[in-house]
């Protein structure tokens, strides 16, 4: 099993900038890749940005330019630094990981339990 644990999330204002961290222990193999995804109240999870072992980074639309996800793969550690916050951007906002363990065929994905990124206007 791997663990995920997010931190950083917090209140910001509008134009304000915040750095989510995510930790990935256990019994770890071989991360295939993480990423972040959110949830605002109401509304369904969302993608938000993925970084890969190896590759090119992906990112929702609506956070291109203002949002850098970043892997510190020594520390098996995620990063994203969000800048130019929008009220649009409050969610809880959750870290995952594509894991795959030492003998398997097929990887599993884990999730962390969230943080909250609220922006206010």
């Amino acid at each position: 099993q791997v663990q995920l644990v997010e931190s950083g999330g917090g209140l910001v204002q509008a134009g304000g900038s915040l750095r989510l961290s995510c930790a990935a222990s256990g019994s770890i193999f071989r991360i295939i890749a993480m990423g972040w995804y959110r949830q605002a109240p109401g509304k369904q999870r969302e993608f938000v940005a993925t970084i890969p072992s190896g590759g090119s980074t992906n990112y929702a639309d609506s956070v291109k330019g203002r949002f850098t996800i970043s892997r510190d793969n020594a520390k098996n550690t995620v990063y994203l630094q969000m800048n130019r916050l929008r009220p649009e951007d409050t969610a809880v906002y959750y870290c995952s990981a594509v894991h795959q363990s030492f003998g398997s065929v097929r990887p599993s994905d884990f999730w962390g339990q969230g943080t909250q990124v609220t922006v206010s206007s």
